[in-house]
This record gives structure tokens, sequence and C-alpha cells, in this order.
């Protein structure tokens, strides 16, 4: 889900020299838009192996079940862009197809999301550290307050540095192909990993089960057709092509460096890591050695996953700003959540998330494997809303085709949900989800159901 990163543009477009200042504009906004779901790829191919007991040979097909399912969802809001060019994503499209009230369901969902985006990409930042200095793993809990202090302290300042989220996720993307290229053509060395280790029931059934928790990777979706809103110096036509152009790129970059590693992870034989690494960290220390490239690497993971927190840091509080109103037209939360520092930071929105994020990676003692689980449910809660409301409009505009396709999709989301939730803790995420929800929902009515509620994840990119 996304957390969004603001990358706020104010220069005007001239006629002359047009299309090189365009294409820069959706560079700073596509590569910060997807710095999230880029990021993703540091702990949800290991997500993966874990659940399938740590058998490589059932490692990729497991990758690229995810990947199909990533497209999938991506198609959804490829049609969500096309028709809320504005923004608003899937609290939009809810709120108009079955009524605002269910516009609460999708914006629970990104609540709890953006607490667990902070969490988990804290998390794995310090793993990415430890891995890089072992020295640092009897630390792991302090490390990981630390770095969530400073990345929250950092929100104080506003928005002036977002626009690095794109030389991030850039760094990483090219790092990430070099250590490819270095491992398929001459590795450093080779993992002692077994090819297969009979995970204990059938291969089709173990890929089945193992494939929702790598649903991680899916988190960030979303993040274009909401931080379109953004774009207030561009039409609708324009804002489409932003949208649409952010959303192919993130299929093809997450989609590529997934399958990539996934399957240098299989040719070099790199299993479980042990409890101070990780599998991305094994992997690029096989392909490329202890040197130089190794400790970029892992650096710029680190700081792509403290991006990747930064960006929920700001997309949350701006969320329960939005949600708080304005003098004008009172909201639904406390005024208190919506006061600004002078950079237009809602202070007390980000100590909220900050005393979240704070609790939930102590809970899980700083390891993101340990949260991964939790990860893929209330994002899935928001695909789910989507996909459904995408099939109501194309069964009232007489496209059955397209509201079959929705409805499959939707299909396959809601059973990624259901396993999921079947494991057992991942419930508090659900359960998490909707008492927000609930709670929203009923000081919305008692604040006699102000208007404009379904467009407040638009207003929040906004704000």
């Amino acid at each position: 889900m996304p957390a969004t990163p603001r990358v706020t543009i104010t220069t005007a477009i001239p006629t002359a020299g047009r299309t090189p200042r365009r294409s820069v504009l959706f560079f700073a906004f596509a590569f910060a838009v997807i710095a999230d779901p880029v990021s993703s790829v540091a702990y949800a191919i290991e997500a993966a192996l874990r659940a399938l007991n740590g058998d490589l040979a059932l490692l990729l097909p497991t990758m690229s079940l995810v990947i199909g399912l990533v497209v999938v969802v991506t198609a959804n809001y490829w049609q969500l862009v096309r028709r809320f060019p504005k923004g608003g994503g899937a609290a939009a499209a809810a709120a108009r197809a079955f009524g605002p009230h269910w516009t609460f369901l999708p914006i629970g969902a990104l609540v709890v999301d953006f607490v667990l985006t902070i969490g988990i990409s804290i998390a794995a930042a310090s793993s990415a550290a430890i891995a890089l200095l072992p020295a640092l793993a009897a630390w792991r809990i302090p490390l990981a307050l630390v770095l969530l202090v400073v990345v929250a302290g950092l929100t104080w300042f506003g928005h002036g540095g977002r626009l690095l989220f794109a030389v991030m996720t850039v760094a990483f993307v090219v790092f990430s192909v070099t250590v490819l290229i270095l491992g398929f053509t001459s590795p450093h060395t080779t993992g002692h990993a077994a090819p297969s280790t009979t995970p204990g029931h059938s291969a089709v059934m173990a890929v089945v089960l193992a494939f929702p928790v790598a649903m991680a990777l899916a988190t960030g979706i979303e993040a274009p057709s909401t931080a379109i809103a953004q774009l207030g110096q561009l039409d609708d036509t324009q804002r489409r092509r932003f949208g649409r152009g952010t959303l192919a790129l993130l299929v093809v970059i997450v989609g590529g460096l997934t399958l990539a590693l996934t399957a240098l992870a299989v040719q070099l034989h790199i299993g479980i890591p042990g409890t101070d690494s990780t599998q991305i960290a094994d992997i690029a220390h096989a392909a490329a050695g202890p040197g130089r490239l190794y400790g970029a690497f892992q650096l710029t993971s680190s700081l792509l996953l403290l991006a990747a927190a930064s960006s929920s840091f700001q997309a949350g509080p701006g969320l329960l700003k939005a949600l708080s109103g304005t003098p004008e037209q009172p909201g639904v939360l406390p005024p208190v959540l919506g006061r600004v520092n002078r950079h237009h930071t809602p202070y007390w929105s980000v100590v909220v998330y900050l005393a979240a994020a704070a609790l939930i990676v102590v809970a899980a003692a700083g390891q993101e494997q340990e949260l991964v689980l939790f990860y893929a449910v209330a994002v899935f809660v928001s695909f789910l809303v989507g996909l459904l409301a995408m099939a109501r409009f194309a069964r009232r505009e007489g496209k059955p085709a397209l509201a079959w396709i929705n409805g499959l999709a939707a299909t396959a989301v809601a059973f990624t949900l259901v396993v999921n939730l079947l494991r057992g803790w991942p419930v508090l995420s659900m359960v998490a989800t909707l008492l927000i929800a609930a709670g929203l929902y009923v000081r919305w009515n008692r604040a006699g159901r102000p208007s404009g509620i379904e467009d407040v994840e638009a207003q929040a990119e906004v704000a």
C-alpha cells in the first residue's frame, strides 16, 4: 500500500522546451512514488523462502505467482487512474460505487498500512546495516528505534528533501543490476543451501500457501493513483499519463528485480540467512564479495528502506490531517491532529505514527520478517474494495468482460487475504483495520456526515 511520497513541483511547464521539462517531472514523480514497492524487494523474497521452509526449487515459481498477482492488482489501478485522474484511489472508488460509508474501510486499511510500512522498513533498514556491520547485532532494537526517531524527526522540516527518494530508488536499482550481472557471470562464491528440502506437502500446495506471505511486494501499488493529486500543474490527461506510466514502471522494475534476484538466489544456492543477515544481503555478498560494491548495495538498500519509512511519515499524518478537517469545515478527527508547524507538518499526527511504529518494532524485536505476515493483510483489504468497485462500475456501464476480469482479480486477492488471515496473528491487522474504519464511521456520523469524505485520500496528498 502506498506510502506515498509527496513530490510537489510547482514550476509551470512552458510551451517551449516542453518535452524535456515534462520528462524531468515524470522522472522525479515516478521514481519517488515507487520507492516503497521497490524497497519491498529487500524482504519479500526471503519471506517466501521462509514460508517454503527453505525450498529453493519452489522459490522461483512462488515469486512468479506473486508478480502475476502484482500485475493483476496494477491493472486495476490502471483503471482507477483513468476514472479518477485527480487522485483518490480505492477510497474514492468505493464511495462512488457503494456509497460514502464504504470509504472508511480502505481508509482504515491505509492507516494500518502506513504504520506497518514504517515499522517494517525501519526494521529492514536495521537488518541491512547489521548485515554490513555485524557488531551492531546486539543493538538491533535500540538501532531500529534510533532510526525511527531520526526519520520521524526529519518530517518536522516538511517535504524539502522528497526528490531524494527518486535518486535513492535509482541508486538501488543501479547497484542491484550490477550485482545481478556479476552474480550471473562471475560470482565471488556460492552458498550451500540444498536445492530442495521437501516442504511436507505437494509442490503446488506449498507454492499456493507460500505466495500470499510474499505479497508484501504489492505494497505501494496504490501510490500512483493517489499521488497524482500532487500534480496540480497538469491537466487530467497528463495526470493519467503520469499515473499510468508510473504503474508501468513499477511493474517493470519491481517485477524484473524480484525475478532476477530470485533466479540468482537459486543459481547461487542462497537459502534462509543467518540471524544477523538477510537473504538479499547474502545474494549480494555471494555475487560481489565483501568489497565496495557489497557495501554500496547494502547502504543504498538501507537508505531506500528509510525513504519508504519517511514517505509513510509524510503520507500517514497527512491523511490524519485531512480527516481532521479545516476551521471552515470540521472533520471526523480532533482538530489537534491537523495542527501544523511552519513547514506544514502535522506534528501531533507524526507523534501518533511514531508511537504506533515504535510499539510494533519493539514487539517484533526489530525483525522485519516477523512483520511481513501482518503487512499483506491491511493493504489487501484496500485492493479488494477497489477491485469490487471497479467490477461494479463495469457492470453499470455494460462491460461484462471487464466486470468478469475484475471479479476474478478480486477472487484472487480475497484468496490471498484469507490464506494470510488463516496463519493466525495477521488477524490483528484485520481487527485494527476494522476498528479504525468503524471508529471513523461513527465519528463521521456524529459530525453530521460532512461531505467530501470520499476524496480524503486526494486531499491528504495536496494538504
